[in-house]
């Protein structure tokens, strides 16, 4: 399959235009949260699978100078245990146009990091947290660091790392009653809370839709201690709907990427930690560039093999159909 000319875009067969780069940095992580991973680990990728900083500098490069790339996360498995992270930023701040960098990390370790993040020219972070307990903390994560993460995200705000969205993910039966408690911490400290419908995307394959969290049932549970109201802002291709809490303008979002899809104004691209281009989160489909990068490709090569990628996205993701088969590789491999 081979994508049409469109010089400068990432544009899908229906007329979606990528803007938005995932590019995950490791697909190894610190903490063992329980609808990611076992608790054991996952056998990790070899360093010499990775891309190094050179190498992930160049594809960013490629993407934002000739495909039209204007916005960029690093995600992982955490991004903060990669060692070349600031410098990383460092250089892609320094690409022109220059894209708006975020990160999305467990916030461990944010605290020490987030001055030289900011300083390196990163715009902002999205910071995971599932629960104000601690206990309820270590039972998700297997790892007793909730003041680790309530220190990464004071010590993003005090970096000027803002606006600092939290992401959560609820539970049924472990954490599905904090709604209403997550809201009220992050309007308290500024922060922009995002509730996310746990996704068919653990290792252990073990999703259950029955058991999922949807976004019905969140707004419900906030409604009953908060006035919302739809935002009148512009949705685009944000994946949040986002609402007014007790007429703004503190929002609270929630993502419902399955039970409220927005696959149709979906505008991004993902490149895994070792050099694959997914057009979709749920893809089970991967076009190597990494391969070609070494193999000697010039620039002009890699963007066409990236826009041959992109041109054969689907048009949703098919979570609802029957046939659905969920990706071989488990979020922490593929990037949020």
């Amino acid at each position: 399959m081979t994508a049409p000319t469109t010089d400068g875009v990432l544009v899908d067969r229906y007329g979606r235009v990528a803007r938005d780069l995932r590019v995950s940095l490791t697909d190894k992580c610190n903490l063992r949260c329980t609808y990611c991973m076992p608790a054991e680990g996952l056998p990790w990728l070899a360093g010499s699978q990775l891309l190094s900083d050179d190498e992930i500098v160049r594809l960013v490069g490629i993407a934002v100078r000739q495909l039209g790339i204007t916005e960029v996360r690093f995600t992982g498995g955490e991004p903060l245990i990669r060692p070349g992270l600031v410098d990383i930023v460092s250089a892609v701040a320094a690409l022109e146009p220059r894209p708006r960098i975020s990160v999305t990390t467990n916030g461990l370790g944010l605290e020490r990091l987030a001055p030289a993040l900011r300083a390196a020219g990163l715009d902002r972070v999205n910071v995971s947290l599932d629960t104000l307990d601690r206990a309820r903390f270590t039972q998700l994560t297997r790892r007793d660091r909730h003041a680790d993460v309530l220190a990464g995200l004071a010590g993003a705000v005090a970096a000027g790392l803002t606006p600092v969205k939290v992401n959560t993910v609820l539970i049924r039966g472990v954490n599905d009653d904090e709604a209403p408690a997550l809201l009220r911490f992050a309007l308290a400290h500024g922060y922009e809370l995002r509730f996310i419908e746990q996704m068919p995307l653990d290792a252990q394959h073990g999703w259950d839709r029955t058991t999922m969290v949807t976004a019905d049932e969140i707004l419900a549970a906030l409604a009953r201690e908060f006035t919302l109201t739809p935002d009148p802002a512009e949705r685009g291709a944000a994946p949040a709907e986002t609402w007014l809490v007790d007429g703004g303008p503190a929002r609270v979002g929630v993502i419902g990427s399955v039970t409220r899809p927005f696959c149709g104004d979906c505008d991004r691209t993902r490149l895994t930690a070792d050099g694959q281009v997914r057009a979709c989160l749920f893809a089970t489909e991967e076009s190597d560039l990494r391969g070609a990068l070494r193999a000697g490709a010039d620039d002009a090569e890699l963007a066409r093999r990236w826009r041959t990628a992109m041109w054969g996205k689907r048009a949703g993701h098919g979570i609802d159909d029957p046939t659905f088969l969920q990706p071989a590789r488990p979020m922490s491999a593929i990037g949020g």
